[in-house]
Parts: structure tokens; sequence; C-alpha cells
């Protein structure tokens, strides 16, 4: 288990190193001047920011430097937000994104998981056919298109009830979050419902199912001990990945809904191309998911005795 963990540990931090290199390349190929901003900056201060940065050096020089930075956890200062580091954005508004995040993620799983053992149990039936069929709408529609649908749905209830039952927009109580999680999740939980599904086809007809009816035990029992607890096996293999997905790919929800999550400020370092914020939040993403990709990794050898990591 040790030298598992060990190996796994070695894996992420080069494909950290190799997330940040990439986006290193890619931010040096974006047309336009980083500093060129709508304010005119004078030619004093415009060369103490590209000697700070680097971007006076060559480009091997600049990549150096900027590993170096990383290594010491300081991805420098917003060249649009005045006097904010990238990684006081990153701290403050990552938690925001993050808790988005975590209430999308228990729709998804347990829509997922609920959804996807009714369409098994009711196989080419009416619920499944009906459920299929919102799945294949949840998996087609792009995210905005619901985030906009959702506050529509929020206006026309609160103008038949005559009162605000949901804010349309904003941030700080849990009637805030309600819409943006069920939006966010929608995804998620049409990937899980299918993957759900499957896994239940596959065990209901497996060996070990067949012996526990025979031996007489309630359809309740059957479903809860041997169906339902190793179907979800797969679906815990790819939660980790989902996590780092929807709490870091909540970038458009974040902008409809005007929530002032870290998605919300990567899209406008894009737009007004502030290249610090975009490499420090691009590598901050990056090891995110990576770690949560060996936390599952290492968790399923705890749920499933049978899977040995070595």
């Amino acid at each position: 288990m040790l030298r598992y963990t060990i190996k796994r540990l070695i894996q992420g931090v080069i494909t950290v190193w190799f997330i940040a290199t990439a986006t290193f390349i890619a931010m040096h190929q974006v047309p336009g001047d980083p500093l060129l901003t709508d304010k005119a900056v004078p030619e004093a201060i415009r060369k103490n920011l590209e000697e700070k940065y680097g971007l006076d050096r060559s480009v091997p020089e600049q990549y150096f430097i900027f590993m170096g930075n990383m290594l010491r956890g300081d991805f420098g200062i917003s060249f649009t937000q005045e006097n904010r580091r990238v990684n006081d954005i990153i701290f403050e508004h990552f938690p925001v994104s993050a808790v988005l995040g975590v209430l999308a993620l228990v729709f998804a799983a347990v829509g997922g998981i609920l959804f996807g053992a009714l369409t098994a149990l009711f196989r080419n039936r009416l619920p499944d056919i009906v459920i299929m069929f919102l799945v294949i709408l949840g998996i087609s529609v792009p995210s905005f298109v619901f985030a906009a649908l959702g506050q529509l749905l929020i206006v026309n209830v609160n103008d038949l009830v005559g009162a605000s039952l949901l804010p349309v927009a904003g941030w700080g109580s849990l009637s805030h979050m309600i819409m943006p999680a069920l939006v966010l999740g929608l995804g998620t939980m049409a990937f899980l419902t299918r993957l759900m599904r499957s896994s239940m086809l596959e065990i209901v007809h497996s060996d070990y199912v067949r012996t526990a009816k025979a031996k007489g035990l309630s359809p309740g029992r059957v479903f809860v001990r041997h169906q339902l607890r190793n179907a979800i096996l797969p679906v815990i293999t790819v939660l980790g990945p989902a996590i780092a997905a929807i709490t870091t790919g909540g970038f458009v929800v974040e902008l409809v809904f005007a929530i002032p999550g870290l998605g919300r400020y990567f899209v406008q370092a894009v737009q007004q191309l502030d290249y610090t914020v975009i490499m420090g939040t691009t590598v901050f993403y990056g090891a995110f998911l990576v770690f949560m990709v060996i936390v599952v990794d290492l968790l399923y050898g705890f749920v499933d005795p049978r899977v040995r990591l070595e």
C-alpha cells in the first residue's frame, strides 16, 4: 500500500509539472501584451514589472522563473486587479466554488445512483424510457442553457406566488445555492445514471445474486446488500474526477448566477489576458484534479477488499 501510494504521488507530481509546462507554452502562443491594459502604464513601472516577472528575458529563462515561483507557492500579482496576489484570489474565491461543487456533487451522486438503479429495475418499461430520455437531454444540453432556464423558472415561480421564494442570482445563503447546484450537477448526474444502469444490469444476472435469491433472501435485501453495493463500485471510481470537474467546472454557471467563485475570476482573466491569474488558476485546478484522482484510487482499495493496489 505504501509503495503504491508513493508511486501515485510521484505520478501526480509529474502530471502537475506537465500541466504547468503546457500552460506556460500555451500562454506564450497567445497574441497580445499581458501588461497592456486600458490604463496607461508609465515606462518605468512597465520596466519594473517586466523585470519582476522576467518578461524582458528569453522564454527559457521565463520558464525557469515561473517554475521556481510555483515551487515556492507564489503565482505572482494580478496584472489587472490592483494590489491583489493570485494566491489571495485563489484562497478567497475557491471556497465558494468548492461549496457550490459539493452541493452539486451530492445532488448528482444521489440522483445518479437512484435513477440508475430504477432504470435497471424497470428495464425497457416506462420509468426506464422516461429517465433515459432525460439522461440523454442532460448530457446533450450545455450547462448555460440549463442555467438560463433555471433563472427563467425562478422568475416565473416568484411571480406566480407573489413572493421571492428563491433569488435569481447572487450568493450568501442556502437559497442562493439551490438552483446553481442543481444546474451544475445535471450533467454529472446524467452520466452517473447511465454508468449505474450499466453496472446494475451486469450484476442482476450474476452468480452471487442468484445464490442470494435461492437462499430465500427478501428482494429488498438482495437489492441493497448484493446488487446496489457491488454496482456502486464503478460510480465510486469516477467520483474523483467528477468532484474536481464539478468543483472547477462551474465557470459559466458562476457567471450566469453572479456567484463570486474562482471560475468567474478565471473567465475574467482570460478576457483581460491576466497572465499571472490564468497561469496560477490553471495549475491550481490541475493539481486539485490530480489530487482527487489519487485520493479515489487509494480509497477504492478500502471500499472493495478484492482490490490489491500493489
